[in-house]
This record gives C-alpha cells, sequence and structure tokens, in this order.
C-alpha cells in the first residue's frame, strides 16, 4: 500500500470515529469506549505473542487510557452512588492488572480484564436496549457485583494507590 493510500485511510478512519462521536448518545459514547479498549486488548494479547514490545506497550497503553481517562471519568458517582463507587474500584484494578500484563508481557492477565470488560459492556448493552434512558451515570440496575467473573472481595478493599507512570500516546 503506498504512503499517500496509507495516509488516506487513516484521514477516512479518523473522520468516521469523529462523525460518529459527534452523532452519538451519552450511552452509544460508553459503548463505543468498551469496544476501544477491547480491541486494544485484543492488539495487546497479538503483540505478544509475536514479541512485538512496542506495539504490545502501545496498545496496552491505549487501553489504559481508554479505561482511566474515558469509562472511569465518566462514572458520576454522586447520581451513581455505590455502583459508580464499585465500577471506579473495579477500573482501578484493571488498569493496574493493565501495568502488570505490560510489565510481564502475560496475555493470561490481558485476558483477564477482557474478560471483565465485556462482562461489563454486555450489562451495559443490554441496559440500551431495555430503552432505559441513560447518562454518562451508572445505571442503577448494574451492579458490578453481580457481574461474573468480578474478582471476589474486589470492592471490600480500598482503591489501590496508582503508582505515577508516563505513557506513551497510543
Amino acid at each position: 500500500m503506498s504512503t499517500d493510500h496509507t495516509q488516506a485511510m487513516k484521514a477516512y478512519q479518523t473522520a468516521d470515529v469523529d462523525t460518529r462521536v459527534l452523532a452519538a448518545s451519552p450511552h452509544q459514547l460508553i459503548t463505543m469506549l468498551f469496544d476501544g479498549a477491547l480491541i486494544a486488548l485484543a492488539q495487546a494479547k497479538e503483540n505478544i505473542l509475536r514479541k512485538n514490545i512496542p506495539g504490545k506497550g502501545m496498545a496496552i497503553s491505549r487501553a489504559i487510557s481508554i479505561i482511566d481517562d474515558g469509562l472511569k471519568v465518566s462514572l458520576d458517582e454522586k447520581a451513581g452512588g455505590k455502583i459508580a463507587q464499585d465500577l471506579k474500584v473495579l477500573y482501578e484494578y484493571m488498569t493496574l492488572r493493565l501495568m502488570s500484563a505490560n510489565l510481564k508481557s502475560d496475555p493470561a492477565i490481558l485476558d483477564e480484564v477482557t474478560g471483565l470488560l465485556q462482562e461489563i459492556s454486555s450489562a451495559w448493552r443490554e441496559i440500551g436496549k431495555s430503552g432505559v434512558p441513560t447518562s454518562n451515570a451508572v445505571p442503577s440496575d448494574m451492579a458490578p457485583e453481580a457481574v461474573p467473573g468480578i474478582p471476589k472481595g474486589v470492592f471490600d478493599q480500598p482503591p489501590p494507590s496508582r503508582p505515577t507512570m508516563s505513557y506513551g500516546k497510543a
């Protein structure tokens, strides 16, 4: 593929994403964040298996950014109460696990985080199908402790302290 063609494709993809974001409801935006994080995790796993260390790091950094700067910041702890607080703890847990996956190049950890995100994403999508209006706050009937695969006791502990690290742009 020529450089001009590659640049044109990237420009088209960027414009397509921008258009979808502008037209999306708050519920759809959260769904897009889940999709983006899951794609980044799949890319990270593929890069681990191919021993592409820079690619792995970029994909994991992108997943962490989506979780921290998208999903976690979209929580409205005041409106969402305990559920939002529990999801915040879960997102922080995922971030720590992803840092560990990056350091260890461990695809099993990526699978764990992927499973957690898929469960929450699936619940979020079901809420969207139900026609219940949603906003960027977490829905009142989406209790994270009821989602299979979430480690027991993760909500019984204070949020983990997060080491200060600098992530490269993905």
